[in-house]
């Protein structure tokens, strides 16, 4: 009885880290996503001032 308790324990811990980790790559991606939209437009900023 006992291994089939750690087998149930493995699973879930297995499924809290895959939820975890889809959570924290969600916000990952939307962060990589604001931060080349702000990129693009300090680049066009700059251009549009005649700085580059």
């Amino acid at each position: 009885m006992e291994s089939y308790s750690s087998y149930i324990i493995a699973l879930v811990l297995i499924i809290i880290a895959v939820v975890v980790i889809k959570k924290v790559a969600s916000c990952l991606v939307k962060s990589i996503a604001t931060l080349v939209i702000v990129a693009i437009l300090a680049y066009l900023y700059m251009v549009y001032k005649g700085i580059i």
